[in-house]
């Protein structure tokens, strides 16, 4: 009788001394860990949300709806973080890169090197390693707007692969490489062309940033 007492105290203290863990915030932003290949031709904004959707489902979060953070211009142009959600995100380590969209268009966002993930959690090739990809496709200012006035920073509203026409503006998610100082996650430079050859010319493989909108 004894031993069953025993049995049952040990039982119970090991029950609840056992650590409890939280569980990790799913996955809610990556980068796209492959373009479409046809440059800064995307399919317009329907086409590139399909890209991010594609590999989330492919990576197990399909059950989000996703977003690609880009902007349009012109008539009818669309800010990229007025399509997002609210936030917060989370990447696919749990890591949490912004609480919201003010946060995540001010210095308080985590976007860097080591937490812009893609859909696998795999990192990103930045500057420093071969071959360059830090150039993510945005068409978008610093404060998540459109690129104002009527030079394309959009490749044609996302329609475009010609070689040496038109532009992309485009973000870097290491934050380094511009010798001019502007490296923000979002915004950084303009793109020589839209062709696939123009964009890897410059450190791009025709990436985005995906946001989960719930």
């Amino acid at each position: 009788m004894i031993g069953i007492v025993a049995r049952a105290a040990i039982a119970s203290l090991v029950l609840f001394s056992s650590p409890v863990y939280a569980q990790q915030p799913a996955m809610s932003f990556f980068v796209t860990s492959v373009g479409l290949g046809k440059g800064g031709d995307l399919g317009g904004l329907s086409g590139a949300d399909n890209q991010c959707q594609s590999l989330a489902q492919a990576a197990g979060a399909g059950g989000k709806t996703w977003r690609a953070y880009l902007s349009t211009q012109g008539a009818g142009g669309v800010n990229a973080k007025s399509r997002i959600g609210n936030g917060p995100w989370y990447n696919a380590k749990g890591v949490q890169v912004a609480a919201n969209v003010a946060d995540l268009h001010s210095d308080k966002n985590k976007i860097n090197k080591e937490t812009a993930l893609d859909e696998k959690g795999m990192p990103i090739k930045g500057r420093t390693d071969t071959p360059n990809q830090h150039d993510i496709l945005t068409g978008t200012q610093q404060d998540g707007t459109a690129v104002a006035g009527q030079d394309d920073a959009t490749c044609s509203n996302w329609t475009s692969s010609a070689e040496g026409q038109g532009s992309a503006v485009v973000g870097h998610h290491d934050l380094v490489g511009n010798p001019q100082g502007i490296n923000f996650w979002n915004f950084s430079h303009k793109t020589p062309g839209c062709s696939p050859a123009n964009l890897q010319r410059v450190g791009g493989a025709g990436l985005l940033y995906c946001f989960a909108t719930n």
